[in-house]
């Protein structure tokens, strides 16, 4: 798979306006394009710390892509990804649903929900389980969608998220985790997730805290240093984003993800023969088979459309 160039065009703060004279280099342009395949854009991958160069926001904290992609590169690259990560996504599901469950406790309905983003859509059916009658996921890759079970597929449409798909008001419920990092622009998908909101209804988001202690002490090591990333938040940044858009009783919390230590494995930086055969002796092994929960900087972020 062939990178796109650069455009030529930078791009002011995708969250605050502020243009880059406001902005601090956070991070040079670390891509090879022999590296660059399908599996770059795929969920949970092995990382291979390549990263567009990224800058700080001095205004709101944001960390962005100031030359990115266009959006078309960017959705080819999504629909033609890899997937190997059902299991892990299982896995996610459950964390985001016990992370989710104290703010999905003051909602007054539970009938249409969407998730942007939604993989095999696991996080849809802890949403069906916990009682919300309508279920939609929105997934740009085909393998995914693929590598979803039957009973899945009817709630996922295969594309980019369009506003224009679905009527204002319409849902109780839009999730998006893991993904604001990857659009050109959040502020646009939050503020198009507040039109769709009904008045009491809730979004609720999932990012990186790049400030978190883990991300901040491996540094470019960091499996958060990444070809998919257009921006990178902290916690503050992900709550302004929601605050600036309208949303109101915005709030946010970092959680722990739970994995099996084979997956954990994949992610610590280390020479790559050496960590292939770790992951290979655990895979299978009575250990392999727990779960352990570990707070690795993913922070949970949500606002109200005020009813």
């Amino acid at each position: 798979m062939k990178h796109e160039p650069m455009v030529a065009e930078t791009r002011n703060c995708p969250l605050c306006g502020a243009d880059g004279g406001r902005a601090t280099a956070f991070l040079a342009d670390s891509i090879d394009q022999r590296r660059v395949s399908g599996s770059s854009f795929a969920s949970r991958k092995t990382p291979e710390y390549m990263s567009h160069a990224m800058v700080r926001c001095l205004d709101c904290d944001l960390v962005y892509v100031d030359r990115p992609p266009s959006a078309a590169s960017l959705a080819a690259s999504y629909h033609a990804a890899d997937y190997d990560s059902a299991e892990e996504a299982e896995d996610a599901a459950d964390a985001y649903a016990r992370a989710i469950a104290p703010v999905l406790a003051t909602l007054r309905g539970r009938g249409a929900a969407l998730e942007i983003g939604t993989g095999t859509g696991a996080f849809l059916e802890r949403l069906r389980d916990a009682g919300f009658a309508e279920l939609v996921g929105i997934e740009p890759s085909l393998a995914a969608i693929a590598a979803a079970p039957a009973h899945r597929r009817g709630w996922i449409r295969e594309g980019i998220f369009e506003e224009a798909d679905f009527a204002a008001g319409r849902f109780d419920l839009i999730c998006c985790f893991m993904t604001l990092e990857h659009v050109r622009d959040p502020g646009a998908l939050v503020a198009a997730a507040h039109r769709l909101l009904a008045p009491g209804g809730v979004f609720v988001g999932v990012t990186h805290d790049y400030r978190g202690l883990l991300n901040r002490l491996l540094g470019r090591r960091s499996p958060i240093v990444d070809i998919e990333h257009m921006q990178l938040f902290s916690g503050a940044s992900a709550r302004a984003l929601l605050a600036s858009r309208n949303y109101i009783d915005v709030g946010g919390a970092s959680f722990r993800n739970a994995y099996r230590p084979s997956y954990w494995l994949r992610l610590v930086p280390m020479p790559a023969g050496p960590k292939h055969r770790l992951i290979a002796a655990l895979r299978g092994s009575w250990l392999d088979r727990r779960r352990l929960a570990v707070n690795v900087g993913n922070y949970m972020s949500w606002g109200f459309r005020a009813a």
